[in-house]
Formats: C-alpha cells, sequence, structure tokens
C-alpha cells in the first residue's frame, strides 16, 4: 500500500535514528495511513480511500462530498 494520503496529500517524511553512541542511520517516519470505505450518496456507491487519521478525523467535519470534490479538484482518483 502507498503511504500517502489522498487528501492531505501526508507522505513519509525522512530522517535519522540516532543511537546512543551518536551514529546515525536512515530512517522513514510514515504517517497513520488507513483505507476506508465511504457511501457516497450523490452517485450511488462507495468509495474506497486510502487517508491518514488527521483525514479520516478532517472528513467527518466537513462531510464525504466535499472531501471527494478536494479529491478529485487535486487530480485524484475518488
Amino acid at each position: 500500500m502507498s503511504a500517502h494520503c489522498q487528501l492531505t496529500g501526508a507522505r513519509p517524511g525522512f530522517g535519522n535514528t540516532v543511537s546512543h553512541s551518536h551514529r546515525r542511520t536512515s530512517r522513514r517516519f510514515d504517517p497513520n495511513i488507513q483505507r476506508k470505505r465511504y457511501w457516497l450518496p450523490s452517485e450511488g456507491r462507495y468509495v474506497r480511500l486510502t487517508l491518514s487519521a488527521r483525514a479520516i478525523k478532517a472528513i467527518d467535519a466537513m462531510g464525504i462530498e466535499s472531501a471527494v470534490a478536494r479529491i478529485r479538484a487535486r487530480g485524484g482518483k475518488a
């Protein structure tokens, strides 16, 4: 599964793990990505979205219709 959010565009961040002796090795900070299915009343079907936990809360606040419109405006598939 791709580690990016369709709504917010959140992608992995990169940095270093620093050991006790301060040796640095590269690591990746992944966003909390979930696959969630929403009913889209205007089209009479379900849409399955790949979202971060923060985007799921945003959809609860703004509604699925406006969220899908925002994803499609960015050129995403929903």
